[in-house]
Parts: structure tokens; C-alpha cells; sequence
């Protein structure tokens, strides 16, 4: 995929990726892309691949999720990328990588990552943003877990989502 934001550095405008899996996205991943939106002129959801994870959307759907869960906020976009994050960084032409954490668990595996990544490229930069109080105990696991257990998810996803979630549960085969 080719991404050209040259004229964003021409402007003087900041630009943050959140990147992730996203399978789903959540409304704890909508808090954190609030905050960064805040932050940053320009804000790039990346809908990323990690090849050691098993996911329950593909790419395609998990893309509209995020699409449709962010569509309200002005200075967000949402894309897919395959390829390492420290690429993307430099493509976009990045400022900042913005990673949520709820808990010390995800804060040190965050830390490490961000380590790796700025070892591999020295422009990297990480900015890691506490989740709020409200949001902490949700995550994308935990939806997965209420689609299977046939519970709802009404109080963790965005409610513009809840149907296609369902709706590609149901076509998957609930699983």
C-alpha cells in the first residue's frame, strides 16, 4: 500500500498513528483515539497484522469496524497495513505512534515493543496514554468471549458497529 502525506509535513500539521488489531475495535480503543484526536492535528488508525495472533474478523471487516466506530471524528482516518509498523512510521511520516494501556501487564509488553521500535528506527517515537477509568476493563478479547458465550456487547462497542459485529459473527459461524 502506498500512503502519500508529504503535504501534511508541508503544512506544519502533526500526525499520530494508533495502531492495532482491532479485532474488534472496542469503545476502549474509541476513548484513546478521542484523546490522541485531541492531540494531533491529524490522527491515522492503522489496522495492523500480527502474524502470531488467530483473528476472529479479517482485515476487510475489521477496517469498517474501526471506519464506522471513528466516522464521527474529523481529523481521523482509518487504514490497513500488513507491513512493521516502524515502515509505516516513516511512510506517513509519522510523529508520534500512540499506544493505550489499562493495566501494568500491558504497560511493560507496550514499553518493550516501543523499545524494539525505536531501536530499529531512531525517528521513532512512542507516546503511551493511560486508559481511562471507565473504558480499562474493556478490550477486544473480552468481546470475543461475549460473542461466544452469546452475551452482549452493547456496553462495549460503538453502537454504529454492534450489528455488523454480530452480523459476521453469525456468518463465520460463530467462531
Amino acid at each position: 500500500m502506498c500512503y502519500d502525506f508529504r503535504e501534511r509535513g508541508e503544512r506544519g500539521m502533526s500526525l499520530a498513528i494508533v495502531p492495532g488489531s482491532f479485532d474488534p475495535m472496542t469503545l476502549g480503543h474509541l476513548e484513546l483515539v478521542k484523546t490522541v484526536a485531541k492531540r494531533y492535528d491529524e490522527v491515522v488508525v492503522a489496522v495492523m497484522v500480527n502474524r502470531s495472533k488467530k483473528y476472529l474478523f479479517d482485515m476487510e471487516t475489521r477496517v469498517a469496524i474501526a471506519e464506522e466506530t471513528v466516522k464521527e471524528l474529523p481529523n481521523v482516518r482509518v487504514i490497513a497495513d500488513s507491513g512493521m509498523l516502524i515502515d509505516l512510521f516513516d511512510k506517513l511520516n509519522a510523529d508520534a505512534v500512540c499506544k493505550g494501556w489499562r493495566n501494568q501487564r500491558d504497560y511493560d509488553y507496550e514499553l518493550h515493543m516501543a523499545d524494539w521500535n525505536s531501536s530499529h528506527n531512531p525517528r521513532f517515537r512512542t507516546e503511551m496514554i493511560r486508559a481511562k477509568t471507565a473504558v480499562e476493563h474493556i478490550s477486544a478479547s473480552e468481546v470475543r468471549h461475549r460473542l461466544a458465550a452469546g452475551e452482549s456487547i452493547e456496553d462495549i462497542v460503538h453502537p454504529n458497529v454492534e450489528h455488523l459485529i454480530y452480523a459476521r459473527f453469525i456468518e463465520n459461524g460463530g467462531k
